[in-house]
């Protein structure tokens, strides 16, 4: 492989670690049926014990990545960054009655607002990760990377790459 086509492949893979290294909490109230549902008290408890699992792997996996790259106590503030811009964004779902209101092409422009949202958060999450990257030695680099690739390729771990859809 090349190495500018190595370094694109690293930082897609670390993008994409963005998705799955932290799940996103949806804001208070916009988790299970809407109201009158009678499923609404059976899937909000479920949903939050979903959410805590996910947390949990989370954790698991920075003490995992922590104890593999061996920080240095110069490296703990860089390290404590990344993990902060880790944890997920409160994004704002559109509610679905407002939505129903909308017409065709405020939805499209709702959507696409949307999207900036989420691109955006992506970014400043890639950004964060770049930042620590660099402030770790070679081997640590080396390792860093190697975990990120093993991570998506062990099967039925980690995000599905493009081109891979659930069938």
């Amino acid at each position: 492989m090349k190495p500018a086509y190595k370094h694109c492949v690293a930082a897609a893979a670390l993008a994409l670690l963005g998705l799955s290294a932290g799940a996103q909490t949806p804001p208070p109230g916009a988790v299970g049926p809407g109201p009158g549902s009678m499923m609404q008290g059976q899937q909000r408890p479920m949903m939050q014990e979903h959410m805590a699992r996910m947390q949990q792997r989370a954790a698991q996996r920075q003490a995992r990545l922590k104890q593999i790259l061996q920080l240095t106590p110069a490296q703990e503030g860089a390290w404590n960054a990344w993990v902060a811009s880790r944890q997920p964004a409160t994004l704002q779902r559109p509610d679905p009655a407002e939505f129903a209101r909308l017409t065709t092409p405020e939805r499209i422009d709702r959507m696409r607002a949307l999207r900036a949202t989420r691109a955006a958060e992506m970014d400043r999450r890639g950004e964060a990760t770049k930042t620590f990257y660099a402030a770790l030695a070679p081997a640590q680099q080396k390792a860093f990377d190697a975990l990120q690739l093993e991570r998506r390729s062990r099967p039925g771990g980690g995000h599905r790459g493009f081109g891979h859809h659930r069938g």
